[in-house]
């Protein structure tokens, strides 16, 4: 989607409340309704509004919803053109936008060899057991804990493949090629986020990291399952747009 700013505003960092309750707007009365309240994977993942700068009336900006499901994007995008025939906004916090533009997009991956790098950060949680399995000393009784920077690399990779694999059994109802794992070759950290999120219970910070991931001599089922992974997004909390992921080849 691309957007056109309707007045000078301040960018909204804390966006990511108010871009998933504008798609469970979008969906509410299509035969998705039911992802608001379901637990669980929601298989789609969004993008922040970028550039992420403060706003002037007139800028240009580009939201990006990504989903393995063909008809639910089909479903936004139907939304989206009745909107932008019926003038109607959309509404960020306290950004406001006109639609400009609406275009799909096919992110397939050509090739053996490829780049992905985080469009948003990555979280991933470890539960209590998981954490003595990587050998995590925790200092207070947690539940779990997001991965961050001085933890073990080992435990964000089986982390990571443990999650995509779960979203593609519920997603496809069959397991992945048994030849498909090691799936994570090479990756270079970039940096460790904290951010505010809005809970009904509560606020909460979430800490996520960025990262650039490297795959050469991907195997056909590899390359199902890492597309798989671009649309449906990287680690946990995607429907409140974290581990959105861009193809960087070119």
């Amino acid at each position: 989607m691309k957007l056109e700013a309707l007045e000078d505003c301040a960018y909204e960092y804390e966006y990511h409340h108010h871009l998933q309750g504008l798609i469970y707007d979008l969906i509410k009365d299509s035969e998705y309704s039911y992802l608001h309240d379901k637990k669980g994977y929601k298989f789609f993942c969004f993008s922040n509004i970028f550039p992420a700068e403060d706003l002037k009336k007139g800028d240009k900006r580009t939201l990006i919803v990504s989903s393995p499901d063909d008809l639910f994007i089909e479903r936004l995008r139907e939304v989206f053109l009745m909107n932008k025939r019926n003038n109607k906004k959309v509404k960020v916090g306290r950004m406001n936008f006109a639609i400009d533009n609406i275009s799909l997009l096919k992110s397939r991956l050509d090739g053996r060899d490829h780049s992905l790098i985080t469009g948003t950060p990555i979280v991933v949680r470890m539960q209590r057991d998981r954490c003595k399995e990587y050998g995590i000393t925790l200092d207070k009784d947690y539940d779990y804990v997001y991965w961050r920077k001085e933890y073990p690399l080992t435990a964000f990779i089986k982390q990571i493949e443990d999650n995509l694999t779960k979203k593609y059994i519920e997603f496809y109802n069959e397991n992945p090629n048994s030849d498909v794992f090691p799936l994570i070759q090479m990756l270079t950290f970039r940096k460790q986020i904290s951010t505010r999120l809005h809970f009904e219970e509560g606020t909460q910070i979430v800490i996520g990291t960025t990262w650039e991931f490297y795959f050469r001599g991907l195997s056909d089922n590899q390359i199902k399952l890492l597309e798989f992974g671009i649309d449906a997004g990287f680690g946990e909390m995607n429907s409140r747009g974290f581990g959105f992921m861009n193809i960087k080849d070119k």
